[in-house]
């Protein structure tokens, strides 16, 4: 029988090193476990520019199919696509083969529904399982295994799927995009380029191993410098994080997107419930904005799974994460060029700049230090880090605040802290991870 606690998927999928924790006898094994007996609809599979993904990919085929499953095979698309086309065509499962942001050695597994989200808990318990069962896949023969085939124009269909969303031209709008080498390097300037806007496009050469390595939405300040009265748009490898750049050069994070998107759906009577869903590593910034304007936030942990489920409890349409993942009103995932589509759409129909947008939230300095551990067990009942904590409070007052949280997939305990100033910031935040440093390490 499989063990319980032993554990695949962690906050985003099944993630590590290429052929070295993601290996193709752990892809293969993975895609029979994941297909259960009643399953009998196809299963798509796009993947990012990483070299290791065609073998990852081929190994997630061969497993499907080796239990009967038919797959369709997407190529490199963003993963938004792959969320949007499971929908479309009826399939079991989207798979995405990408490690996101990571650096290119890494890669990994993502499982999308039918409804296009990411599984749930039980579901992902429930492939564990039986991946780690030791009942054999049911053996297939002939006509019984499963039949590859290729979308030759799933990009095509995802571009035209978000551009029937847009109800503004963009003509007159000049943007420039930064895809990080990834998923997105296709379809973001396609998709822009449709719509009649000036594009200019960086990070669209792809070699398989330069992914986010310098460019992308973890690095913006690709983009800073070169906009010139223009808007940046930077995505990451797998392009379901946005991270845009206003005409002086300014960073726009997913909080500021958020803030812009509540207002604007508030200002035309459109903000369902009045609530927009964010995470505790929102800026402080971000909340008094939306205290400001009367909107209602829900808080909840990191992670977009956790943002989509407080969005469906409270059938918001506004939600997502300070690092540029925002799920819209289908309630599905995060998808880069959706976001970056919708805050042109902002800009179109006000006929307001970025730089102009981005007012409706003054950010607080964030000043955010890892500490490397040794044990992030019973890290909150420990007495000293809980004084630093008391004591951070205390100083903070009401013009800032802290939070000290584990990592999900690392072994680091991060200490966060807001204040009006960043030398504060900086001061307060060491001094607590001065005494988790030496009481954990």
């Amino acid at each position: 029988m499989g063990d319980s606690s032993q554990k695949l998927f962690g906050t985003d999928g099944v993630r590590g090193r290429a052929n070295i924790d993601i290996t193709v006898d752990l892809a293969t094994r993975l895609a029979r476990a994941a297909t259960d007996k009643t399953a009998s609809e196809p299963v798509l599979i796009g993947r990012d520019t990483r070299r290791s993904g065609p073998m990852i990919a081929a190994a997630l085929h061969a497993g499907f199919n080796s239990v009967g499953v038919d797959t369709v095979d997407l190529g490199i698309i963003p993963v938004g696509g792959v969320s949007r086309l499971v929908r479309t065509v009826g399939a079991r499962y989207g798979v995405m083969v990408s490690a996101s942001h990571n650096p290119a050695p890494d890669n990994g597994i993502k499982f999308f529904g039918r409804d296009g989200a990411k599984l749930g808990d039980s579901e992902e318990r429930a492939i564990e399982h039986r991946y780690f069962s030791d009942t054999p896949p049911v053996a297939v023969a002939g006509a019984g295994v499963g039949f590859q085939t290729t979308m030759a124009d799933a990009v095509d269909r995802y571009v035209d799927y978000i551009k029937n969303g847009i109800a503004y031209s963009l003509r007159g709008l000049e943007f420039v995009l930064d895809t990080a080498h990834g998923a997105a390097f296709q379809a973001a300037p396609r998709l822009f380029r449709s719509l009649g806007a000036a594009v200019e496009v960086i990070g669209d050469q792809p070699t398989g191993m330069n992914i986010n390595d310098g460019c992308g939405a973890t690095h913006p300040e690709a983009l800073t410098g070169i906009v010139n009265g223009r808007v940046g748009f930077s995505f990451d490898g797998d392009a379901d994080r946005l991270i845009a750049i206003d005409e002086d050069g300014g960073v726009v994070d997913g909080d500021v997107i958020l803030a812009i998107f509540a207002k604007h759906l508030a200002d035309k009577g459109k903000l369902k419930n009045n609530v927009v869903v964010t995470t505790v590593m929102a800026n402080l910034g971000f909340k008094r904005a939306m205290a400001d304007l009367g909107i209602d936030v829900i808080e909840t942990d990191v992670g977009d799974r956790a943002v989509l489920e407080a969005m469906r409890s409270s059938k918001a349409i506004v939600g997502g994460e300070q690092s540029g993942h925002v799920i819209l009103e289908d309630r599905s995932t995060g998808d880069g060029l959706r976001t970056a589509l919708r805050l042109s759409e902002v800009m179109a129909s006000t006929g307001q700049r970025l730089v102009e947008l981005r007012a409706v939230m003054r950010s607080y300095p964030q000043v955010l230090m890892n500490v490397t551990v040794e044990s992030k067990s019973g890290w909150e009942a420990n007495p000293a880090i809980s004084a630093a904590i008391t004591r951070a409070t205390d100083a903070l007052g009401n013009d800032g605040r802290i939070l000290v949280r584990a990592s999900g997939t690392e072994p680091l305990i991060r200490v966060m802290v807001e204040a009006g100033r960043e030398t504060t910031a900086n001061e307060i935040a060491s001094s607590v991870a001065d005494v988790v440093a030496a009481e954990l390490s």
